[in-house]
């Protein structure tokens, strides 16, 4: 049997626990004023784009709206708008930062789906490349993520950054 360590998933073992609340893992991250240690990537006016923590793949990230919904339908037109336009960035961002060969995207609504988060809906961006492991492996599945988070983070910030800069679309022009 093979063994794969990954250190950095102890934290999160030990790490307390918040109280059971009605306020979702998102709508804290939301809240929160340190960008870097909670992996957000850019912030717009309806919702944001953060790095998944326990990525199926490198540069795994998710755009969340602000406003907790479980369900489409909860949110409102230009929401759903800032969405895709969010979303659209940030397979950008990442087609010039990690250069994928293709992306999963998706959202799983209800926990039967697959959510992690069922109260708080939320797009899923995986970038994807030629011989990498299906989107997410059933049996003996391993992911190998070639780059620590911080460094992801960066260099996505500043992509994002840098196309808001050059006309390119962004959640906040219409």
């Amino acid at each position: 049997m093979e063994q794969l360590h990954a250190p950095w998933r102890i934290e999160y073992i030990l790490a307390p626990k918040p109280p059971p609340s009605d306020e979702s893992l998102f709508t804290r991250i939301a809240h929160s004023s340190d960008d870097v240690a909670t992996h957000v990537l850019v912030r717009e006016r309806s919702c944001f784009a953060v790095l998944n923590t326990y990525p199926y793949n490198g540069g795994h990230l998710m755009v969340v709206p602000y406003r907790q919904a479980a369900d489409l339908n909860d949110l409102t037109e230009q929401e759903l708008a800032d969405l895709m336009v969010l979303t659209r960035r940030c397979v950008n961002a990442l087609k010039k930062v990690m250069r994928p060969d293709g992306f999963n995207l998706g959202v799983n609504l209800g926990r039967v789906a697959g959510a992690g988060v069922d109260n708080h809906l939320h797009l899923h961006v995986v970038p994807r490349w030629n011989g990498d492991t299906n989107f997410m492996p059933v049996l003996a599945g391993t992911s190998v993520v070639p780059q620590a988070l911080t460094e992801v983070a960066a260099s996505l910030r500043a992509a994002l950054a840098a196309a808001a800069g050059d006309g390119q679309p962004s959640a906040t022009t219409s």
